[in-house]
Parts: C-alpha cells; structure tokens; sequence
C-alpha cells in the first residue's frame, strides 16, 4: 500500500508537465507491474551515472523492455 503511494508520487512527480489523462495510463501500466518499472529505473540511473543524459537513458532501456511494454499494454 505504502510502495503504490509513493510509487505514484514519483510518476506524478516526473511526468509533472504531462496531461493527467496519460499519467493515470502510466500509472496503470506501472500498479500491473511495478517490478519491471523499478528494475527499469535502477538500470535508467545507472546510465545517467555514466554520463547520458536522462531522455537518452530512458530511450535506451525502454528499447531493452519493449516487448515487455508492449504486453502490458
């Protein structure tokens, strides 16, 4: 209960510029499997560790789980 709380506070939090209609799609997809999306971020800080900047960061691991977005969706 408390891990959903705060997981939906850092998507709100980063997505803060986006349509709330896409950020509630984000969060279902993210409550359906919250490890696949905790794992990405844990791999999305770990490139801009070493030196790419975020959008890139996020492209590049979002290329990796793709087919499993893909059936989330």
């Amino acid at each position: 209960m408390f891990k959903e709380f705060f997981m939906k506070k850092a998507v709100e939090k980063q997505m803060a510029g986006v349509p709330k209609d896409q950020q509630e799609k984000m969060m279902e997809l993210v409550t359906k499997n919250p490890e696949l999306f905790q794992k990405m971020a844990v791999e999305v800080k770990a490139e801009m560790d070493k030196g790419k900047d975020q959008m890139a960061a996020v492209m590049e691991v979002g290329k990796k789980y793709q087919d499993e977005l893909k059936k989330l969706m």
